[in-house]
């Protein structure tokens, strides 16, 4: 053995060949955390002491190869003063140039998945030979930072600038024919033949059959682009990536500027380059805010997977209720790969929610994600039925029909005669109490919410509900199907709203107060849109539909009187009144017309702004800042008292909720990061000029104490 760690070992294969293989103890994945770059430069300067050695293969004892970065050490390492960050990104740089600089050929051998940190290794080496199964690639503009050991000065000089601009701000994994087709790796082979064909490599390099300092010497030289060809493919790309990302993410941008910038220096001077821009982007808050997402995420991860324990698994589940909903439930189940009944009383309930699911798998066949076998797979796992013939062997039922608690009674006591007395029963709703239908039950401790977002197809997020009488079995089982079906659960207690609806509608408080005080909502609407929601409330509403708000608000009052009560009539008591209902009728606060493609588009409607008038109670001047406190004050607020609560567990959870659930600004990291990003004393000083507007900008007296306390709800 040549050198042996807790994460590397070095040791020699054969006529002077030696393996340097990635395999760190205790983790189920490899990455570069200071132990493995600690290791790395030990094998590395073992590896040049050796006079012996006449070649290196990189390989991994993982399925996968690295995984990129520690990114729990970011959060302490970007706190660091900037002279030290850089000066510790360019000695984590040294050693990545110095196995480049070795007096011997290398060769990287990509078993799995190599990602950031991962790939930049690879691409340190001289050849790259990758199993058909993996993947590569540099997401770190996801964590609204770009690569920082070496990828934007290495990638641009192997496969071309347009195509390490195309990898590098997109973010993407690419798959093994793509790689090879820019030029990205060398060779790709089936998985059993990997070991071979980097020691095949290796052996022509020794043996001068491959001139592996030729190969190398590309990386370390300048661009091979002329003055107009520079400003011709970065000043396109900018301005190109700079429209796709939008303002809120610099990251893909900065991560161009850095490439032109080191454009015209060799390795080492273009490193340094990197790791200053590296450094800019890592002290931004969207990069603080996109790090936090990343570790909420894996947090969410991480509680789902003790579900699994006790989970039972669903083998067959069942949707009550056809029509788009159970469309789109029963479609996510069984693309995912667990087959579903779908029943409804109607045969045109059948008929639509079949075809929302063909219409969902055509979709992804158009786009190359499925093959038509996949499709007819897909279609023969959804089985419709009129009947409860065949509940008998159903693991988990959900019930997706009308928001009415009464019917929704009848369906549930109904279907629980005619299953088996281990199946969970789920109630797919958004804003009825769990513990009142469950009334209806003779297992109570089976049953749940889980509640979906519209469209199904598309949004991650999935609250399990637990009732007061649900078991923790019921909840696991109902985490681990929902985690079966691709989406992300979080774990809510039961109240009016839950999680998700229950912050929402604060948020319409605020645009409701602002229409009474004759703000134009098309205003309203773009300073949110500009403050990074996707779409603002006005137009949110009519998506949501309006009929839909008038009864979750409704259901909100009653739950919340303190402050969810309203006095008089609002704009949805007038929008409702004079039936306009949003998209679903064509009508709202805005009107609709169909695009070229057939998607309903919004258009200005004067009789929205007529029947408006009738609401307004004042005429007050406010700003874009105002427009902006008002609406996001009472949401809040009103996250900090689901915490407080315990409706939701942790604030990680909350703030996921909130951007899986309703699209919450992804680069503000959630309502409790937001109200960290201003500081908790300075939100409480904030939402007490807003006093006057009522109960819903009072902070509670816990958030007090955390402002007095100086405490935050991350770090």
């Amino acid at each position: 053995m040549i050198y042996e760690g807790k994460a590397i070992t070095v040791k020699a294969l054969e006529s002077g060949i030696v393996e340097l293989k990635f395999d760190l103890k205790g983790e189920s994945v490899n990455k570069f955390n200071r132990l493995t770059l600690n290791e790395l430069r030990q094998s590395v300067d073992a590896i040049k002491a050796d006079g012996s050695i006449k070649g290196v293969i990189v390989t991994s004892g993982k399925d996968v190869f690295i995984v990129g970065a520690d990114i729990t050490e970011f959060v302490d390492n970007f706190k660091l003063p900037d002279e030290e960050l850089v000066a510790g990104n360019l000695e984590a740089n040294k050693i990545f140039s110095d196995f480049e600089d070795l007096n011997v050929p290398t060769v990287a051998a990509i078993n799995g998945i190599a990602l950031g940190g991962g790939f930049e290794m690879c691409l340190a080496a001289d050849y790259r030979v990758m199993a058909d199964s993996a993947k590569v690639g540099l997401p770190e503009v996801k964590l609204g930072i770009y690569p920082g050991f070496g990828g934007t000065v290495r990638l641009p000089r192997l496969i071309g600038t347009d195509n390490a601009v195309e990898w590098i701000a997109a973010g993407k994994e690419n798959r093994a024919d793509d790689a090879l087709k820019v030029g990205a790796v060398d060779a790709v082979v089936a998985a059993d033949k990997l070991q071979a064909a980097a020691l095949d490599l290796v052996k022509r390099a020794i043996s001068g059959e491959l001139d592996y300092k030729a190969k190398r010497q590309p990386k370390l030289d300048k661009l091979k682009l002329n003055a107009i060809e520079q400003m011709m493919c970065f000043e396109t790309a900018k301005g190109f990536v700079a429209g796709q990302a939008g303002p809120n993410y610099p990251a893909p941008v900065e991560a161009i500027k850095t490439i032109q910038k080191a454009a015209n220096f060799g390795r080492d001077k273009a490193l340094e380059v990197e790791a200053t821009g590296f450094v800019k982007l890592a002290k931004t808050s969207v990069a603080e805010s996109l790090i936090g997402l990343f570790l909420n995420d894996q947090e969410l991860k991480k509680k789902a997977k003790h579900h699994d324990e006790i989970a039972k698994d669903v083998k067959l589940a069942a949707v009550l209720g056809a029509g788009i909903m159970g469309g789109g439930i029963a479609y996510q189940s069984a693309v995912k790969g667990t087959p579903i009944l779908m029943k409804d009383i109607r045969e045109e309930g059948i008929q639509m929610g079949l075809n929302e699911a063909s219409k969902l798998l055509g979709n992804r066949v158009a786009k190359g994600r499925l093959t038509p076998a996949k499709m007819a797979e897909a279609l023969n796992a959804i089985r419709p039925t009129m009947s409860y013939g065949d509940f008998g062997n159903v693991d988990i039922v959900v019930e997706a029909v009308v928001e009415n608690p009464k019917v929704k009674q009848a369906v549930l006591a109904e279907v629980e005669s005619a299953v088996k007395e281990d199946t969970i029963l789920a109630s797919n709703t958004s804003t009825i109490s769990i513990s009142l239908l469950a009334k209806a039950l003779k297992r109570p401790e089976n049953f749940v919410g889980m509640h979906f977002f519209n469209p199904v197809h598309m949004m991650p997020l999935v609250e399990v509900i637990r009732g007061e009488k649900s078991s923790e079995v019921a909840v696991a089982t109902t985490v681990a199907y929902a985690k079966k079906m691709g989406k992300t659960p979080v774990v809510v207690n039961d109240c009016p709203g839950f999680l998700v609806n229950r912050v929402l509608f604060p948020y319409f408080g605020g645009f409701s107060k602002l229409l009474g005080f004759g703000v134009d909502f098309v205003r309203i609407d773009k300073v949110m849109e500009k403050f990074g929601w996707p779409m603002g409330p006005a137009y949110l509403s009519d998506v949501v539909g309006i009929d839909t708000g008038h009864h979750g608000r409704d259901v909100m009052a009653e739950g919340f009187p303190d402050r969810m009560a309203v006095e008089g009539r609002t704009a949805v008591d007038v929008m409702y009144e004079a039936n306009r209902l949003g998209q679903k009728n064509g009508k709202g606060f805005y009107a609709y017309e169909m695009d070229k493609r057939g998607k309903p588009k919004k258009v200005s409607d004067p009789v929205a702004y007529e029947l408006l008038k009738s609401i307004v109670t004042e005429q007050r001047e406010v700003t874009d800042e105002d427009i902006v406190n008002f609406m996001m004050i009472p949401l809040c607020l009103e996250t900090v008292r689901c915490l407080e609560d315990g409706i939701v567990e942790t604030a990680a959870e909350a703030d996921m909720g909130l951007i899986y659930g309703i699209g919450f600004p992804p680069f503000r990291g959630g309502a409790l990061r937001y109200i960290d990003s201003l500081g908790v004393a300075e939100f409480v000083a904030l939402a007490d000029k807003y006093a006057d507007l009522g109960a819903l900008y009072f902070p509670t007296e816990k958030l007090r104490e955390m402002a007095k306390n100086g405490q935050k709800f991350f770090g």
